[in-house]
C-alpha cells in the first residue's frame, strides 16, 4: 500500500477527508501535526467537555491508496482544487508489508480487574495469577474491560459476589458485565440493550466463555432482580431512575456507573425518591455509584 501525507488546518479536514475517499483512498486518519511539541492539542469528547473536533489546528492527514499511481492522482487532483489553498502534500511513500492482524492484537493486553480475575482476549495466554478471566476481543460494542467504568463494575460483582442471584445488566454493550456475573455465580442473568447489534455480541461474547444469559432488548427485562447493573452514562441514568430502582429486590443492589466526579450529586438527588446512592469506587475522574433497596433498610 501507498501513503499519502498532507497537511492541512482544522477547516479542510472535513472536506479532504470527503475528497480522498472520493478519491478511493482505503482509509483516511487525522492527528495532531504538533503531537509531542509544546503546541499539542487536546481534542475532549467525555461527557460535560467540549464536542470533539473535526480535526487540529495543524492537522496531519494520512490517506492510504493500494497502488502507487492512485495516490499520486490524487495528489494532483486535491492540488488543484481551491479548497486545497492551505494545505500542503508532505508526499507519497511506500508502506512496509505488516502483519496488520497481528499489530493490532499487540494493543489489546490482558486487563487487570483484581488480582486473580482478568480480561483476556483470545489470542492471549491467561497471566499465570487468574484464576477467573472472561475471553473478550475489542468489537463494534462498548464494554472490553479498558475502560474505568467497566473494571469499576467488574470489581464490584469480584468484591461483593452475586452467587445465586437473579442479575440484570441494563445496557449491556459487548455483554461483559452479564458474563462477569454469570463467572461470580449467577444463577439468572438478563441482558439487554436498546442496539440489536449489542444484543447480538452480548450472545456472542457469553457463547465464546461458556456462560448461559438471556440477551435482548429492554422489554425482556421482567420482574426484580438482587443486583441491577447499569453501565451507561450521566443522563440516561437520571432519566432511567425511576425504572432501574423498580427492578431491584427488597434488599438488592443497584449499581450504576458511566458518571464523572462531578456529577455524583445530581445522580444522587436523581434517585432520592426511590433509593440512596453513595460513591463506592472511584478511578480516573470516573465514579461508581452503588445502593441497597431500601426496603433492606428499614
Amino acid at each position: 500500500m501507498f501513503e499519502l501525507s498532507l497537511l492541512c488546518p482544522e477547516d479542510r479536514v472535513d472536506v479532504l477527508s470527503d475528497a480522498l475517499d472520493a478519491l478511493d483512498a482505503l482509509s483516511v486518519s487525522v492527528e495532531d501535526a504538533d503531537a509531542q511539541t509544546p503546541a499539542e492539542q487536546a481534542l475532549f469528547g467525555e461527557p460535560g467537555m467540549p464536542p470533539p473536533k473535526d480535526g487540529w489546528q495543524r492537522s496531519r492527514m494520512v490517506a492510504l491508496f493500494a497502488q502507487e499511481a492512485q495516490a499520486q492522482e490524487a495528489l494532483q487532483l486535491l492540488s488543484a482544487q481551491d479548497f486545497f489553498e492551505g494545505c500542503r502534500i508532505l508526499g507519497v511513500q511506500l508502506l512496509a508489508d505488516q502483519d496488520w492482524v497481528r499489530l493490532t492484537q499487540s494493543q489489546f493486553a490482558p486487563v487487570e480487574i483484581t488480582p486473580d480475575f482478568w480480561i483476556v482476549p483470545t489470542w492471549h495466554e491467561p497471566p499465570a495469577q487468574a484464576k477467573q478471566i472472561i475471553r473478550l476481543d475489542p468489537g463494534l460494542a462498548f464494554g472490553t474491560g479498558t475502560h474505568p467504568t467497566t473494571r469499576m463494575c467488574l470489581r464490584w460483582i469480584a468484591q461483593h459476589g452475586v452467587q445465586g442471584q437473579r442479575v440484570l445488566d441494563y445496557g449491556c454493550g459487548s455483554g461483559i458485565l452479564a458474563i462477569g456475573a454469570a463467572k461470580y455465580g449467577a444463577s439468572s442473568i438478563d441482558a439487554v440493550d436498546i442496539d440489536e447489534a449489542a444484543v447480538t455480541s452480548t450472545e456472542l461474547n457469553a457463547e465464546a466463555n461458556h456462560v448461559q444469559l438471556l440477551a435482548g432488548l429492554p422489554d425482556k427485562a421482567k420482574g426484580q432482580y438482587q443486583t441491577v447493573l447499569a453501565n451507561i452514562l450521566a443522563t440516561p441514568l437520571k432519566v432511567l431512575a425511576p425504572l432501574l430502582c423498580s427492578y431491584v429486590a427488597s434488599g438488592g443492589s443497584l449499581v450504576l456507573a458511566g458518571i464523572l466526579e462531578r456529577q455524583a450529586d445530581e445522580l444522587k438527588a436523581a434517585y432520592a425518591p426511590w433509593i440512596q446512592l453513595e460513591v463506592a469506587d472511584s478511578e480516573d475522574g470516573w465514579i461508581l455509584m452503588t445502593a441497597q433497596s431500601a426496603a433492606a433498610l428499614v
